[in-house]
């Protein structure tokens, strides 16, 4: 009687504790940020190597820190203490070299992913002193001259330089033209597809500007209706529909015809740098060396297989290639920004797959090789910077595992690689002007995230934020734990997962399961880091949600990640087929009832799955590329190649090629303002499925972009695709 008594009361305990715990709802992801992890804002290194100023006090305040002390040294600006009260608060800003100016932003207007206007203002700071940037019209992209008397910006497809000393402005080009011509910022697909938003460059000596001119004369113009809506709203639209066109190239037409220009502030002459045939080509960077004398320009040709690194010297415009990387498949856009040069003047650092894996190498300023810095059968997955004092480079690596991410240095010969981050997971770092301490981020799939002062000897100074609210609040919550897993497809190919299982999971039950995914090339979803959305308010409700890497993804070297060149698709479906094969053996799965789902790639995925296996019962796509051949070039072809060259390829593996083998029940979702992948994809897509005698739902968001964000958008989008699942699955 006594050992009845005592289970009974332990299980009411349990029962009592477990009934206090909250349930999640989707309005915790979607729009409360529930369980948003805090960070640091608007981190900038001091150019003294020793502080770092953040944005405080909801955008009012930049304040000045010690790495060592963490101890507050200085407000660096006061938006309530300026002798002007032009602005309520920051956005973000950016300081000049020598720290005693900085450009603010208010009132952003977004373009594209990465492109804005806004209202930007100067303050002096040591005066407290603020005046407009301009007074003509919203400016892009400012940037000080290297010793902060002057800044140049881009307004209405033109560059203009603002003297600070004397309070004017002037263009340095006047051919600027919307739809036609382009100065200093690059066009859709180059800001899309290169990552990047600013084309011009100061010379070290503060005497010229380099820029990237686009002439877009010759790209053809993609056409959006826009309508009244509710947001935004566009009033002028209330009977008849608007309409925004701009340039978009598709895979095998035109892009714009890019040059490279330098003009000289102090003869206000503009000289074309020479970089050979441009033609069918892309300039995605310029960048100066320590010398003014030497500009670097990157060249890529059409087919993205062969890059360039050009010197060239503004004064005379002659180039001379310092640099190739050829590539039998393609050269992935993220050593872009992996193109460093050395503060000594002599060496340049290129990131790439020259050995099948992303390493270091070190090349001298004549385009001869030093030494690979870095080796091994593992992945650098970003670069930091080099210590001219100290003669280290300072990355981060895969070196552990694909799913995780540990921070290094390694001696300039390559010997002596030492690991800096202690903890397992995620670190991702910010290293101060000298790298004498950096600011790690980490997490792993189930802590949030820890922000730390580390030294550049790996020594832990102190914790900055430490997310002890959040964590508490996390035991307030029914919330599943994340695992990871692996298995061998048929092809004997070894994939990267995980799971969530539902908080009251029972091995003796048969659960629902939803797949999601995102599936592009050297993406990841499989990592180790800290990650929550609504995948566990679906836990919450009793269904089982898998993620899985399949190939083409990244962190597992070349071979892995190019696998799907010219069949994007293939491969990748057969992978997340694979996996719901793998999923319905399982004794606690119902094979009768999986579902996948993506966005954008994602999507694509979604919908290719449901024509090539029976094996899923429901699939959501959202905003997917239907058909290759709709998508831009810059993307498209530096996995394909030009559909000129490779029409198999694109047609072979594009859902709307493949209507009637369509299985399962699919959900397509799209923003009609889309000017990424653009509605026409799913309207040709229906189409086609109509046509075929195929049923399945959609459903059109109007005016919102790839995004699906603003307004009720996003939490009405999520609520929507659990009801399907709810109803279908």
């Amino acid at each position: 009687m006594k050992k009845y008594f005592a289970i009974l009361l332990s299980f009411m305990l349990f029962w009592e504790v477990n009934a206090q715990k909250k349930q999640v709802e989707l309005e915790d992801f979607i729009t409360k940020g529930t369980f948003r992890a805090k960070g640091i804002f608007g981190l900038r290194p001091t150019k003294d190597g020793k502080h770092y100023t953040i944005l405080e006090e909801k955008g009012t305040r930049i304040k000045k820190y010690s790495y060592a002390t963490g101890q507050l040294v200085a407000v660096m600006v006061d938006v309530s203490n300026l002798k002007s009260n032009l602005i309520n608060s920051i956005v973000d800003y950016e300081f000049s070299a020598d720290e005693s100016k900085v450009l603010v932003y208010v009132n952003p207007e977004s373009i594209y992913r990465h492109s804005f206007k806004a209202d930007y203002y100067v303050i002096d700071v040591e005066r407290r002193e603020i005046e407009a940037l301009s007074e003509l019209g919203k400016q892009q992209v400012p940037a000080f001259s290297p010793d902060g008397h002057n800044v140049a910006y881009v307004r209405d497809n033109n560059i203009f330089i603002k003297k600070l000393r004397f309070k004017t402005e002037s263009a340095i080009t006047t051919d600027g033209k919307f739809n036609e011509i382009i100065n200093g910022i690059p066009d859709w697909v180059y800001e899309e597809e290169f990552g990047f938003n600013r084309a011009f460059e100061w010379s070290p000596n503060n005497e010229e500007l380099a820029f990237i001119k686009f002439d877009e004369t010759e790209v053809k113009e993609f056409s959006i209706n826009l309508y009244k809506a509710s947001f935004p709203v566009y009033d002028e639209f209330s009977l008849y529909p608007g309409i925004y066109r701009y340039k978009y190239p598709k895979a095998g037409e035109s892009n714009s015809k890019v040059s490279v220009h330098v003009f000289n502030l102090r003869n206000r002459t503009t000289k074309k740098m020479d970089v050979g045939d441009v033609s069918n080509a892309y300039i995605p960077r310029i960048k100066f060396s320590q010398n003014a004398e030497q500009l670097g320009v990157v060249k890529l040709n059409r087919r993205q297989n062969q890059l360039e690194l050009f010197i060239v010297n503004p004064a005379s415009g002659v180039g001379r290639v310092i640099f190739t990387d050829r590539n039998d498949k393609y050269i992935d856009e993220s050593v872009l920004d992996n193109f460093k040069f050395l503060e000594d003047g002599r060496h340049f650092v290129y990131v790439g797959e020259l050995d099948g894996y992303n390493h270091i190498h070190l090349f001298g300023m004549d385009g001869r090789k030093i030494n690979q810095v870095t080796k091994g059968d593992w992945d650098v997955t970003d670069f930091y910077g080099f210590d001219l004092k100290n003669k280290l480079f300072y990355f981060q690596a895969a070196v552990v595992s694909p799913l995780k991410r540990e921070i290094y240095s390694i001696r300039m010969d390559g010997s002596r690689q030492t690991l800096l981050s202690s903890k397992d997971g995620t670190n991702r770092a910010s290293f101060s002007s000298n790298f004498g301490y950096f600011i790690n981020t980490h997490s792993n799939a189930n802590s949030p995230s820890t922000v730390s002062v580390i030294s550049s000897t790996g020594k832990l100074i102190r914790i900055v934020e430490e997310n002890l609210d959040l964590k508490n609040k996390l035991g307030e919550y029914e919330l599943s734990k994340k695992e990871f897993f692996s298995f061998t497809t048929s092809e004997g190919i070894t994939l990267n997962g995980w799971m969530l299982k539902p908080v009251s999971f029972n091995s003796s039950q048969k659960y629902r399961v939803l797949m999601t995914q995102y599936s592009g090339p050297n993406s990841q979803r499989v990592t180790d880091q800290w990650e929550i959305g609504w995948e566990q308010f679906l836990a919450s409700k009793g269904y089982i949600v898998v993620c899985v890497d399949g190939r083409g993804t990244g962190a597992r070297g070349e071979e892995f990640r190019k696998s799907t060149y010219m069949k994007l698709g293939k491969l990748e479906s057969d992978d997340q087929i694979e996996t719901a094969k793998y999923l319905s053996k399982l004794a606690f799965v119902d094979k009768n009832r999986i579902a996948i789902w993506g966005w954008s790639y994602g999507g694509f995925m979604s919908a290719l799955c449901l024509s090539k296996s029976d094996m899923f019962k429901v699939g959501i796509a959202v905003a997917p590329v239907t058909n290759w051949r709709f998508y831009d070039t810059a993307y498209t072809e530096r996995f394909m190649r030009l559909p000129q060259e490779n029409a198999s390829g694109y047609d072979n593996n594009s859902p709307i090629n493949l209507v009637s083998d369509l299985k399962g029940r699919l959900f397509l979702i799209h923003g009609s303002a889309d000017d990424n992948v653009h509605l026409q994809n799913v309207m040709e897509y229906a189409d086609k499925l109509i046509q075929a005698g195929k049923q399945f739902d959609m459903f059109i968001y109007p005016n919102r972009d790839h995004s699906i964000n603003g307004g009720n958008s996003r939490l009405h989008l999520y609520n929507m695709m659990f009801s399907y699942l709810e109803k279908n699955l």
